[in-house]
């Protein structure tokens, strides 16, 4: 008779051989905190628009710009979870601070100017007749970038969320 093993019978008999069973992705440190911070950031972007302009705006929640940067809270919450985990001497700590630090530039800088051009390129559309072949195009995303306390601020959150999913594990 052929007999059908389960998965719970090869864990079990793994587990009593001394086997260790693979780690699950819940319990990577670095992933989860880069998660939640991003889903955090993103989530308080509805609460920063409403101070702000006054008015619940649900898009928020998947776009990009505002406060504050969910770039920056996903890198930071990454890196400092990493140092946390395997040391700040480890290369992959050094690796995640680099790339953490490239995605906080390109944050505050080219994707802000970026930002700003498209506000202008947009106002100029505007302002041309309604004949132009151009005057009916559609209009740019001009909330591309951050500002440097946007920047900070994200920055700030992903460190501390990744803080506290350390001493909560």
């Amino acid at each position: 008779m052929d007999e059908v093993l389960t998965a719970a019978d090869v864990a079990a008999s793994n587990a009593l051989a001394g086997e260790a069973l693979p780690p699950s992705l819940s319990s990577n440190l670095p992933l989860v905190s880069a998660l939640l911070a991003f889903s955090i950031a993103q989530f308080l972007k509805l609460f920063t628009t409403w101070y702000k302009e006054k008015r619940w705006d649900s898009k928020r929640l998947l776009g990009s710009g505002g406060m504050p940067s969910s770039h920056s809270a996903t890198v930071a919450a990454l890196a400092m979870a990493i140092g946390l985990q395997e040391g700040l001497n480890s290369s992959s700590f050094a690796l995640a601070l680099t790339f953490a630090t490239i995605v906080m530039y390109d944050a505050s800088g080219i994707r802000l100017h970026a930002g700003r051009q498209a506000e202008l390129l947009n106002q100029i559309v505007c302002e041309l007749p309604p004949e132009h072949p151009v005057s009916n195009s559609r209009p740019l995303r001009e909330l591309l970038g951050h500002t440097p306390l946007q920047v900070c601020a994200g920055a700030i959150l992903g460190c501390i969320v990744s803080f506290l999913m350390k001493n909560s594990v």
